[in-house]
This record gives structure tokens, C-alpha cells and sequence, in this order.
């Protein structure tokens, strides 16, 4: 039998790919959020929902980094840092909103974030609602966290 290098394997699902699918997920989960005129519990969806998007944006970012740091491009991790930096603060204020009840925090939150995700194209097909349970699931991340420390 013959045996197989394994190391020259590429995963399909690299950090950038799941990177442009997080955005595009924020972007619609932005717009749906925008139509919205009072507080209910899609709306509380919809903000957890981009905040847990925005966390896994930022898990990629080091992902990619990482990567080019031990290719030794130190400057062109810095620089790609750099320009994602917003996610990690978005992100903060926007769990800060959902989580303590502080919807005035959101529409400013969102209008930052509109000026970073404004060259994001949208897909055609319906992605249907994501969102739908994301509240509920941030809440559970949170207390998984808290248990930990």
C-alpha cells in the first residue's frame, strides 16, 4: 500500500473565505437591523447576531496574521490589523447595547460600521435568518465565559 503526503493538503475553508462570509452575513444582518423601528426580540437577534459575527471576524484576522508572520511579512500583518481593528470595538459596543439594554449605543455603533462594510456585495439568494436565536446564544457564550474565569 502506498502511503500519501498529507502536508501539502490546502483547506478549501481558509481564514479568508470564512472572513468574506462573515462580513456578507454582517452586512445583511446591518440592513435587516436598520428597517427595524422599536426593540423586540429580533432585534435583540440581530444585534447579538452581528456581534457574534464580528467576534468571528476578528478570531480570522489573527488567523491570517499568523500565517504571514511566519512567512516573515510583518508589515503586511500589521497594516491588515490595522484595518480590522474596528471589529474588536464594534463588537464590544454593541454586546454592551444588547446585553445591558442600551439601544441608543446601536445606530451610532452601526453607522461606523457601514463606512468599513460599504463595498460589501450582498448575495442574490435569500439567506434566510441566521439571526433567528442569536440572543439566546451570546447569552450562553457569555456565561461559558464568565464560568471559565
Amino acid at each position: 500500500m502506498r502511503s500519501f503526503d498529507l502536508s501539502n493538503l490546502i483547506n478549501p475553508d481558509n481564514a479568508g473565505k470564512r472572513r468574506d462570509r462573515y462580513v456578507k452575513a454582517t452586512a445583511l444582518a446591518m440592513r435587516e437591523l436598520m428597517g427595524k423601528k422599536k426593540v423586540d426580540d429580533q432585534t435583540r437577534d440581530l444585534t447579538a447576531f452581528i456581534v457574534l459575527t464580528l467576534q468571528q471576524i476578528d478570531s480570522t484576522i489573527d488567523e491570517t496574521c499568523t500565517a504571514w508572520e511566519k512567512r516573515d511579512y510583518w508589515l503586511k500583518a500589521d497594516r491588515f490589523r490595522h484595518e480590522w481593528l474596528w471589529t474588536k470595538a464594534a463588537a464590544a459596543k454593541l454586546e454592551q447595547a444588547v446585553v445591558e439594554n442600551k439601544w441608543q449605543l446601536v445606530p451610532p455603533a452601526v453607522r461606523d460600521m457601514a463606512k468599513h462594510l460599504q463595498k460589501v456585495t450582498l448575495p442574490k439568494r435569500d439567506w434566510g435568518t441566521p439571526w433567528d436565536g442569536a440572543f439566546a446564544l451570546l447569552l450562553e457564550k457569555r456565561a461559558k465565559e464568565a464560568a471559565r474565569r
